[in-house]
């Protein structure tokens, strides 16, 4: 088997972990935002199922980031944009790990606190917006394979996603400050929203190098 086939092989092979690696991450994601729901409606049993999800989806990602790097590895000078691949899949891990704090997070803020100033439904958004920009990152992985051109296209929304992340969570931090009176679930929140739009920021990271793995194919 000649070179050229080799690498075919190799790309497919990475591109299909890489796929894996954000369809978890999705999955973990949303789960996310249904933890949000039970913890506000107080049901607790939905609430354990959500964080046992979430973390198994957390690990599931971490261990498929540890299969790409052996494959690569493996492949050697094969992949002539090896580089690219693993610097998204460990950007998609990182994002992976702001969801477990968020969760956190959330499950010990007081849920008076989050129904008085109406942040269940800031915090609702701000995640919601996320997964959006996620399930987005998981069609630009999967137009890789497929058309290279549109995983450029699908860059801009994720984009735009961030931006509107990046506004909203301004305004959700200055009105926690203003109206949230107890240290304790002021810091909760802040840290919360703040690591809401740090997994904005990876998205938008992530996007950026699934497009350099566009350009480049």
């Amino acid at each position: 088997m000649y070179n050229g086939e080799l690498e075919v092989q190799a790309k497919r092979k990475a591109l299909a972990v890489l796929h894996d690696e954000i369809t978890h991450m999705l999955n973990a994601a949303r789960d996310l935002s249904s933890l949000t729901d039970s913890i506000i409606k107080g049901t607790s049993k939905e609430t354990e199922l959500s964080l046992v999800r979430m973390k198994n989806a957390g690990e599931e990602v971490e261990n498929l980031r540890r299969k790409m790097t052996r494959e690569i590895s493996d492949t050697g000078s094969l992949m002539v944009y090896r580089e690219d691949v693993l610097r998204t899949a460990y950007i998609i891990d990182d994002i992976a790990g702001y969801i477990t704090g968020i969760a956190f997070r959330l499950a010990n803020i007081k849920i008076t606190t989050l129904k008085k100033g109406k942040f269940d439904e800031d915090i609702s958004g701000l995640i919601n917006m996320v997964v959006e920009a996620i399930f987005k990152l998981n069609e630009m992985a999967r137009a890789l394979s497929i058309s290279p051109s549109s995983t450029i296209e699908l860059a801009q929304e994720v984009q735009n996603i961030e931006r509107k992340v990046d506004n909203s969570y301004r305004k959700v931090v200055i009105k926690a400050l203003n109206e949230i009176p107890n240290t304790k679930d002021l810091l909760l929140v802040k840290d919360a929203v703040e690591g809401i739009e740090g997994m904005a920021d990876k998205c938008q990271a992530a996007s950026d190098s699934l497009t350099i793995l566009a350009l480049s194919m």
